[in-house]
């Protein structure tokens, strides 16, 4: 970031001092992307770490994560016996490859709303059927799915001058047996793909697919699919043309692993259940 173009830094203790939005405006959380790359754009800075959001709330129905709770202290999290999906959440928080200086400054609000596709954080609350909570400027809230948020590559759904406050994971969800998959074209890489499947005590399938797209999608099925009848509604989701296309890998690779990993997480999940 170019500091000089920065003319000046709002600090917020409440939600009532949530200025007014306007051209050039920029919230601030860890800062991390922010702060990789020059913002020339960028003239004041609307600092959220003030306002002191618990990092994460836990209850019967679930956990709520704030927007500014960091990958690190997600990675630390305690969760209930009972939330046998906990292993995917240190799983995705190790897909976000950097050091710990990154850990504990990337938000999982600032993953989100950055929308990568290869955002890992975005593929755990995607899987795990997030709902965000976002709040507006005039005082309003709304809540969306996480595909409902993230629309492409560093676009999300957010309107000007609202924020993602929250992100909640339900215990149902928290509560299925997981499969996770991921690749990189190298060691230490950004994800070429990164598929997720869940399954439930009632049988009920669902695959997550993101970084090989665009945005992430969530495949659901009442009863685990035959492994063609998975494959072929994976094909009819994502069209040949619609796999991502950049430097971390070809839409035809990622087209390959995504299907070659769709039909492992599924034979994992069934397998071990019968």
């Amino acid at each position: 970031m170019d500091l000089h173009t920065i003319e000046t830094t709002i600090r917020l203790r409440s939600r009532s001092e949530m200025p007014d939005w306007r051209e050039g405006d920029a919230w601030l959380a860890g800062g991390t992307w922010l702060y990789s790359e020059p913002q020339p754009a960028l003239r004041r800075l609307i600092d959220l770490t003030g306002l002191g959001w618990p990092a994460h709330e836990s209850g019967s129905d679930g956990l709520t994560l704030a927007a500014t709770c960091t990958v690190a202290a997600l990675e630390r999290l305690d969760l209930p016996a009972a939330w046998i999906a906990a292993p995917l959440v240190r799983q995705c928080c190790r897909s976000l490859l950097g050091s710990f200086k990154v850990w504990n400054g990337a938000t999982v609000g600032g993953n989100l709303c950055l929308a990568l596709p290869a955002g890992p954080i975005i593929a755990l609350t995607t899987a795990l059927e997030g709902t965000c909570l976002l709040w507006a400027p005039d005082g309003s809230e709304r809540r969306l799915t996480v595909p409902e948020v993230v629309i492409g590559p560093q676009r999300n759904a957010l309107a000007p001058g609202e924020i993602l406050r929250s992100v909640t994971l339900p215990a149902s969800a928290l509560s299925r047996r997981t499969a996770f998959r991921r690749i990189s074209l190298s060691p230490h890489g950004r994800s070429g793909a990164l598929l997720i499947g869940t399954l439930g005590a009632d049988g009920a399938f669902a695959l997550t697919v993101t970084a090989s797209v665009p945005r992430p999608l969530r495949l659901a099925f009442p009863r685990a699919p035959e492994r063609d009848d998975l494959l072929h509604a994976v094909e009819a989701a994502i069209p040949g043309g619609l796999y991502y296309d950049d430097v971390h890998g070809r839409p035809d690779w990622r087209r390959h692993m995504t299907l070659h990993f769709a039909g492992e997480i599924l034979a994992e999940l069934t397998e071990a259940r019968a």
